[in-house]
């Protein structure tokens, strides 16, 4: 005795197979980001960046990262993603490392095996990272020149607080 039926795959199973697996599918392929977990003074200024974040940063409309969050942001696809609040970098203690200084704002600069580049704000009490994707290398520094105004408004110079 077969004790599995075989059972028809009619047209009203298919129609639920379908909706399901549409829902489970994302319509707009949000990018998505790691959420930083700083304290409450670091947090606060990363609130009053995101307040003051630009609606284009080098002509890309924002389209913020999943999960949603007043700590990361996000511009065009492949998406620009700023996060702020992030630990200080290892690499800020290298001697050796790149920075960059654009508008005011003082950048580590660190190219990343895909191509792609972060850069971290220096001397600001918090530290923010911009990560330009390895398709928008071309633009240079001008994702950075759109996001100094905001930066230095919203995070005073100094050095971040890292306690939690």
């Amino acid at each position: 005795m077969n004790i599995f039926r075989h059972r028809p795959f009619g047209l009203p199973a298919l129609a639920v197979l379908m909706i399901a697996a549409a829902g489970c599918s994302s319509a707009d392929d949000a990018p998505s980001a790691a959420v930083p977990s700083p304290g409450a003074a670091v947090a606060k200024l990363c609130r009053n960046l995101d307040e003051g974040l630009p609606k284009k940063v080098d002509k890309l409309a924002r389209r913020d990262p999943e999960p949603a969050s007043a700590l990361t942001a996000g511009w065009g696809d492949p998406a620009i993603i700023l996060r702020c609040g992030i630990e200080r970098p290892a690499k800020m203690a290298d001697p050796e490392a790149d920075g960059v200084e654009v508008n005011g704002v003082g950048w580590l600069l660190e190219q990343e095996a895909d191509k792609s580049f972060r850069f971290t704000t220096t001397l600001r009490k918090a530290y923010v990272e911009v990560t330009i994707p390895a398709g928008r290398t071309g633009d240079g520094m001008a994702p950075l020149v759109s996001l100094a105004p905001a930066i230095k408004k919203a995070i005073p110079e100094g050095i971040a607080d890292q306690s939690p």
